[in-house]
């Protein structure tokens, strides 16, 4: 296995399981401070808008490198 792949490989397991544990937390402090359904689905769409960003910027760069 070459260094890059090994790279590549724990990115995205180590990404992923950053975003579920950033996940768990953003619903332990809506449980916390009661914010309701309105206020989960708010604290999530945050957390889903940077994830996608985080998400679009990586695809962004795989199509600009390829052309």
């Amino acid at each position: 296995m070459s260094e890059e792949l090994f790279s590549k490989i724990s990115l995205v397991v180590c990404l992923s399981i950053l975003i579920i544990f950033m996940g768990f937390i953003v619903w332990d402090l809506g449980k916390k401070s009661k914010a309701g359904k309105t206020g989960m689905a708010i604290l999530f769409l945050v957390l889903g808008m940077g994830v996608f960003g985080f998400v679009f910027k990586d695809l962004l760069v795989q199509f600009l490198v390829l052309k």
